[in-house]
């Protein structure tokens, strides 16, 4: 069990030690993630940003996720599930508009605090409190490799053994503290596991702000 998201970044960051004074920029998939890329960079004196993705959900089950859309537009989807549950063009496009929507409210609301970081040339770490399906990691991961960085590592707290598999895929180094043969969500392997709002985000943002300057 992790204590809280704070308690998993920590622990992430014992892995993650080689990184630390290397400039990394470590990227926080709102909102959980971001809590948890706060103490990471902080950790390994590097900076701090946010990365914006959101998942499709399914017709008939919004929890099952048949792609992600991420900030600059890229769509990702799984073709597999895309063709089990037969879901047509109009219903992705329609779920892609309200999620790009959501994205862009979020974006306008977050570079307002913390405008993003050059991700070229840099180490970059893209971090979550946990993933299950892993569909809107997987879009911020490729979204991320798009801006040219040197080196990208995902480091995650925890998630089933099938989705760090594909994720690790997708990156030149793969993380998770937990792997574990029982998986049902993430909050199950923390002690405290509250609900992030956008306030709370926010309120990260301002901290790494006067970090910053």
């Amino acid at each position: 069990m992790f204590a809280d998201r704070r308690d998993a970044g920590m622990q992430l960051a014992q892995q993650l030690a080689p990184y630390r004074g290397r400039q990394a920029v470590v990227l926080g998939v709102p909102r959980g993630g971001v809590i948890v890329a706060q103490e990471l960079a902080h950790a390994l004196d590097g900076d701090m940003d946010v990365v914006l993705a959101h998942k499709l959900g399914s017709p008939s089950h919004p929890e099952l996720a048949i792609g992600a859309v991420a900030e600059n537009g890229a769509l990702f989807l799984n073709e597999e599930i895309i063709r089990s549950l037969d879901v047509d063009e109009k219903y992705i496009q329609q779920q892609r508009d309200r999620r790009m929507a959501e994205i862009r409210h979020r974006a306008e609301l977050f570079r307002r605090y913390l405008p993003r970081v050059p991700l070229v040339g840099t180490i970059v770490i893209i971090t979550d409190d946990g993933v299950a399906t892993g569909a809107t990691t997987q879009a911020a991961i490729r979204a991320t490799r798009l801006e040219r960085p040197d080196i990208l590592i995902g480091a995650l707290p925890v998630g089933p053994e099938d989705t760090i598999i594909q994720l690790a895929q997708e990156t030149d180094e793969m993380i998770c503290l937990r792997s574990p043969p029982l998986f049902t969500a993430v909050g199950q392997f923390y002690e405290h596991f509250e609900p992030v709002a956008d306030e709370d985000v926010l309120r990260v943002l301002q901290q790494e702000q006067l970090r910053r300057s």
